[in-house]
């Protein structure tokens, strides 16, 4: 349970964050396509797809993605919206989790991560502090906010998603927030062979979605691993589809 000053905390990041959106998106978008000339293949039907899925349905959503690099987030939320639907509309600019080490190292970082509705987290930390940032992130789904997980936990070193070491966190999320539906996205460079902090320069990214409602009978842990285990397993599936059309 998340005390009044924590729930008031969030409520000013994501005015500030939706505020500054177009000038945050523009630069990080303008790097991405000019500075490293990356481009997502099929981008406006990704889009199309994206907004299709949220409405479908009822329940906040959690976007649940494979993890290769450390600009992941960036480049799913590019593909997902455009800088002036992701700066009107909340849901098509989802909070992300990201690891603080690895962005937390010097005070504009800091600024842009947090206009970027990030919530630091120390993936390998003490549970209790874990705990507050899952809390939060179950907060934010309550209140219709969307949010990016990356269910395995961190960067895959072989390239491959894992279904024999992944985090329990998203079916942690998923007891206090029943409602939720996941969408899982398999994004991976067409280049990409496995494990690397960026993408080669121009790279082409392939992005598919698909839109999960997990369910399970078991409660406490069982029931978080199963939950997360039904998530990691479709983006499994994904991933094979994936290298099938690459055959």
């Amino acid at each position: 349970m998340l005390s009044w000053r924590e729930r008031c905390l969030l409520g000013i990041q994501r005015v500030l964050a939706q505020a500054f959106a177009p000038l945050t998106w523009l630069l990080t978008v303008g790097w991405m396509r000019l500075g490293r000339r990356y481009r997502i293949l099929d981008r406006s039907a990704v889009r199309r797809r994206f907004r299709d899925l949220l409405v479908e349905g009822d329940g906040p959503v959690i976007v649940c993605a494979n993890h290769l690099t450390v600009i992941d987030s960036l480049l799913l939320i590019w593909a997902l919206a455009s800088v002036w639907n992701g700066a009107l509309k909340s849901a098509l600019f989802p909070w992300n989790v990201p690891e603080k080490s690895n962005y937390y190292k010097n005070p504009l970082l800091c600024a842009f991560c947090y206009l970027g509705k990030c919530l630091p987290i120390v993936r390998r930390g003490p549970r209790v502090e874990i705990r507050k940032v899952l809390d939060r992130v179950a907060y934010l789904l309550t209140r219709g906010e969307s949010v990016m997980l990356f269910p395995e936990g961190g960067r895959s070193r072989s390239g491959r998603v894992s279904l024999e070491n992944f985090a329990y966190g998203v079916g942690t999320v998923l007891q206090e927030v029943p409602r939720a539906r996941v969408l899982c996205v398999y994004l991976r460079g067409v280049e990409q062979g496995g494990f690397c902090d960026l993408p080669p320069s121009g790279e082409r990214f392939y992005v598919d979605l698909k839109m999960l409602t997990p369910r399970t009978e078991q409660t406490g842990r069982r029931g978080a691993r199963d939950l997360a285990t039904q998530v990691v397993e479709t983006l499994v599936e994904m991933e094979c589809r994936y290298f099938e059309k690459s055959a």
